[in-house]
């Protein structure tokens, strides 16, 4: 692993020099803006027994996932692929496992740092509406925590997407399909009439389990269950070593 930094170091400036990143956060920051304020104008219609940062992850976490890491991470494999500098890249000494986790360390990085400029909106509610039933501190370090772990899934898949397309579109809607499915898709799968004969309960609970609303609930109320994180540890790197392989199957195809 003697040239992952370097290809850290690397994938981060090329990322914070590229338009798709600050399209992501021009998008990304908006939208949480204009979320943030629609919130806090239904709180001072109406009073309500959540915070307002409840609320914020809840319901708009994922539309916001749905942005940045397609956008993020669509360039990771696929711009290298098409231009055919990937198999230069591999040629070098450098390990297929170095230039995988350099590109999803970059994408994960510049995701967090996307969400921690959310910070700054809590910030100016603390500031000018100090209020401590608007500002829930253990649902805002909940929610973050989450974030933070959640989103090490969350990019692992948005690199896979990208090493298994040619072309940063394709890649871009093959990250937002399969983290519809993982987000969206496991939450609907369960109300499915077929899934609920006895014969397929086990498929049932391994559906329930995989639940990423219920994951995020439980973090927001303070509850770190130790199955989450192994839901979401384990996945990463079974993501991940699928890209290397997929990567490498490719290699030896070509």
């Amino acid at each position: 692993m003697r040239h992952f930094l370097t290809i850290l170091g690397h994938e981060v400036r090329m990322l914070l020099v590229n338009a798709s990143t600050y399209l992501a956060a021009v998008v990304f920051l908006f939208v949480m803006g204009f979320i943030f304020t629609f919130l806090l104008e239904s709180y001072s219609e109406a009073a309500r027994e959540t915070s307002p940062a409840y609320d914020f992850f809840r319901l708009f976490l994922w539309f916001a996932v749905f942005i940045i890491v397609p956008l993020t991470t669509m360039k990771c494999f696929s711009e290298e692929r098409r231009l055919g500098t990937l198999e230069t890249l591999l040629t070098t000494p450098v390990s297929t496992t170095e230039v995988v986790l350099g590109k999803y360390f970059a994408a994960y990085f510049i995701y967090l740092l996307l969400w921690g400029s959310t910070a700054g909106l809590f910030y100016l509610l603390h500031h000018f509406a100090p209020d401590p039933r608007l500002l829930d501190r253990g649902t805002l370090i909940g929610g973050y925590v989450y974030i933070a772990v959640s989103g090490l899934l969350f990019v692992a898949v948005g690199v896979f997407a990208s090493a298994l397309a040619r072309n940063q579109a394709v890649a871009l809607v093959l990250a937002f399909a399969m983290l519809f499915i993982l987000i969206l898709g496991t939450k609907l799968s369960l109300d499915l009439p077929f899934l609920q004969i006895e014969a397929l309960r086990p498929a049932r609970e391994m559906l329930d389990y995989a639940q990423v609303f219920q994951h995020l609930d439980d973090f927001s109320r303070g509850i770190i269950d130790t199955r989450h994180l192994f839901f979401y540890f384990t996945g990463t790197a079974l993501t991940l070593i699928l890209t290397v392989l997929g990567i490498e199957a490719r290699l030896l195809h070509n």
